[in-house]
């Protein structure tokens, strides 16, 4: 039985655009003994503001419970680069293996406004901790 064990949700503002993360441990997919920590995690990212937004790019920062440091950087979000319109959101999900018991994420998401005009918004810190069933 796949048991996931949810945490608490995090958020960050950037220039009117709300990240919401929600973290969720995923016991079935992990392996204590092979070191194999798996972690979803559920994004949402909302326009506050007057114009479309596009997501162009992500950069992540992965730390285990050593402070290995881990970054991924590419082009959108699992194959897309959504144009959020005002007053709108996209949501997706991913996931992340860790190889010790606990680690953080965060990160940024290059967006472009209609005019071109570039921005960072960003990716609050978010905990991801195995949790036995």
């Amino acid at each position: 039985m796949q048991h996931m064990f949810s945490m608490q949700p995090y958020e960050a503002t950037t220039e009117n655009i709300t990240i919401t993360v929600r973290p969720v441990y995923l016991d079935g997919q992990s392996e204590v003994i092979g070191k194999k920590f798996v972690f979803a995690y559920f994004i949402r990212i909302e326009n506050h503001g007057l114009h479309a937004v596009q997501l162009l790019r992500r950069h992540w920062f992965i730390r285990n419970a050593a402070d290995v440091l881990r970054e991924v950087e590419g082009e959108g979000v699992v194959g897309q680069q959504p144009i959020i319109h005002p007053g709108r959101a996209h949501e997706y999900s991913s996931y992340c293996v860790l190889d010790t018991f606990d680690g953080t994420m965060e990160g940024t998401y290059l967006m472009r406004r209609p005019g071109g005009e570039l921005f960072y918004a960003a990716v609050p810190r978010f905990i991801l901790r195995a949790m036995a069933n």
